[in-house]
């Protein structure tokens, strides 16, 4: 762990006049987090920060500090598996000029419906056949660019390979392979504005608000939604579905930013212009190579919920599982019911403030039945390992099956 971050967590709580114990009881923490990250010790969690920020009035973002970064493992498998992909994102570059390719003119028609077809299997946790596919999709479609120079032909083929960049861009973020991932995002940004499409450009900025989510650049991505948001912004009249669901989903990234770097406020603010977007366009709106995702009531209330975990807030999540009504089975027939990640991970922030009020039992049959019905999706969840360490600590005997869910999640590895 960095010095720098054990400096900043003590100055900040010397400023507020907190022995560790105090500050430790303000944030909800036993005192052992606390003393360790003063320490310059390993192991802290990201929730750890956001309740410290919480509890000195700072966002999560000032606790940060850059660190000496630690070795990485020479066995990594990651290195070869993603081999083919890494040099279909990064070509090598000389100074001989590039021609563009020979051959058959590129059939734009088949690439959308690639692509469309992998974004499909990535919603069904499909990853195996998405790496499979990936490379080719991406060479296809920078030769369909390469291939054309002009017209509209050039610019279905930019968006081609925007869309096709996000999804490569989602599938490396949710395997946590952040480098390759900014840059898949970076470019099919770039794509989609030289193509004068708005909208994929702005989903291709929900990809990258996630993949800094994931890598704790709160600021930044709550920034760049905002801005964004207020480029997309829909009129009050004549505005599309895919508008308004493209608009809430930036919302609903940015609200995911401000709460974890403790800017409530913000967040709030937030929420409600992603609901204002969700009773626009009144059941769910599936558009997957618009927004990479199913966007409208359910998913907002499913999201809301997820801050007030990232706020430490269990018992109002468990309360509201069962009392909102868009939370509810029956009201998914009416309104359409989530994407599948999203339900997933609803489900496992369910799981989450389950065995934090005292309801192991409940806790594990959520991760027993994420492991079965989406065990890809499932062991890439670094909060499924610590929601299971949890249960784990409350229990004297392990099951067959728990001790088959944390062999899957690496627990046990």
């Amino acid at each position: 762990m960095s010095d720098e971050l054990a400096d900043n967590v003590r100055r900040y709580r010397r400023a507020k006049g907190l022995s560790q114990e105090q500050l430790a009881h303000r944030a909800g923490l036993s005192v052992g987090p606390v003393r360790r990250i003063e320490q310059g010790r390993d192991g802290v969690r990201m929730e750890t920060l956001h309740a410290i920020a919480r509890a000195v009035g700072v966002k999560t973002s000032d606790l940060m500090a850059a660190g000496t970064p630690e070795p990485i493992k020479h066995d990594d498998p990651n290195s070869l598996n993603l081999r083919e992909l890494r040099i279909a994102l990064t070509p090598a570059i000389s100074l001989a000029p590039v021609t563009a390719p020979l051959g058959q003119e590129p059939d734009l028609r088949r690439l959308r419906r690639m692509t469309r077809d992998n974004s499909v299997l990535y919603f069904e946790d499909s990853y195996k056949s998405i790496a499979a596919d990936l490379p080719a999709l991406i060479r296809a479609a920078s030769d369909a660019v390469a291939y054309y120079d002009s017209g509209e032909e050039r610019a279905e083929a930019l968006v081609a390979r925007s869309q096709a960049l996000q999804l490569a861009g989602r599938y490396l973020t949710q395997i946590r392979r952040y480098d390759l991932a900014h840059g898949a995002v970076r470019e099919a940004i770039a794509d989609a504005r030289a193509a004068g499409d708005q909208l994929v450009a702005a989903s291709g900025v929900g990809g990258m608000c996630w993949m800094l989510m994931r890598t704790e650049r709160f600021d930044e991505a709550e920034d760049i939604a905002v801005a964004t948001m207020d480029l997309v912004e829909p009129k009050i009249k004549g505005a599309t579905e895919d508008q308004y669901a493209t608009w809430g989903g930036l919302a609903m990234e940015a609200a995911a930013a401000a709460a974890r770097n403790n800017r409530p406020r913000e967040a709030k603010a937030l929420r409600k212009a992603a609901g204002t977007a969700a009773k626009a366009v009144g059941v769910t709106h599936k558009n997957l190579l618009r927004h990479w995702s199913m966007f409208g009531p359910v998913t907002a209330s499913m999201k809301e919920l997820e801050d007030l975990m990232v706020a430490g807030d269990a018992r109002t999540v468990v309360r509201k599982s069962t009392e909102e009504e868009n939370l509810q089975g029956k009201t998914w027939k009416r309104l359409g019911g989530p994407s599948t990640n999203d339900g997933n991970r609803y489900h496992l922030d369910l799981a989450r403030a389950q065995v934090r009020t005292g309801d192991p039992t409940a806790a594990m049959e959520e991760l027993a039945r994420l492991d079965e019905i989406a065990p890809e999706w499932f062991r890439h969840q670094s909060s499924a390992a610590i929601t299971f360490e949890e249960i784990t600590k409350r229990r004297r005997t392990l099951t067959t099956e728990m001790r088959e869910v944390g062999a899957h999640l690496g627990v046990f590895a």
